[in-house]
């Protein structure tokens, strides 16, 4: 068993490259679809394959993650199977078809006034010795990210041409 958790560690497994679009420094709308995907690379999603040896033995080790749980900072989870479909300006306002949430407040009233948002990223793991020893091992890696949502304010415009007060700001500015 010491083998296989070497064989794991030699794997380096990272926490999860979080995206998302609306993306950092932009601003979402409440009601309006927000993607969620992670990045793959071999060490933040796998498969990934270490082995670890003493004399006489070895052991393989085969990792890969098997979903993502989203904290939404909004008191809802969202479940991923797979790491989400990355967001292109095509896709216009459709829903993620995968991976993804639409708030229902703005994130004006919150400490930095955005949402956290945190990743779990869920690793199944198993292994195998030169001894025919089996056994799974469950890790996590978790990272996170801040989503501002605001609202879409409208403005009213004088027909005649006078000046037209525009509506108060919140405090996000």
């Amino acid at each position: 068993m010491t083998l296989a958790y070497r064989a794991v560690a030699a794997m380096q497994l990272a926490p999860p490259l979080v995206k998302s679009a609306p993306g950092v420094g932009q601003i979402g709308l409440v009601n309006m679809p927000v993607w969620l995907w992670v990045e793959k690379t071999e060490n933040t999603w796998g498969p990934i394959v270490r082995s670890a040896s003493v004399p006489g033995l070895s052991v393989t080790a085969t990792a890969h993650v098997k979903a993502v749980n989203w904290a939404l900072g909004d008191g809802n989870t969202v479940r991923c199977e797979g790491p989400g479909t990355p967001y292109d300006k095509a896709m216009g306002i459709k829903d993620s078809p995968d991976c993804g949430h639409r708030y229902k407040k703005t994130s004006r009233e919150l400490p930095k006034c955005t949402y956290p948002v945190t990743a779990t990223a869920q690793w199944d793991i198993t292994w195998r010795s030169t001894l025919g020893d089996t056994g799974q091992i469950s890790m996590t890696q978790q990272a996170g990210t801040q989503l501002r949502i605001g609202e879409a304010i409208p403005v009213l415009v004088d027909p005649d041409g006078g000046e037209v007060a525009a509506p108060a700001k919140g405090g996000c500015g």
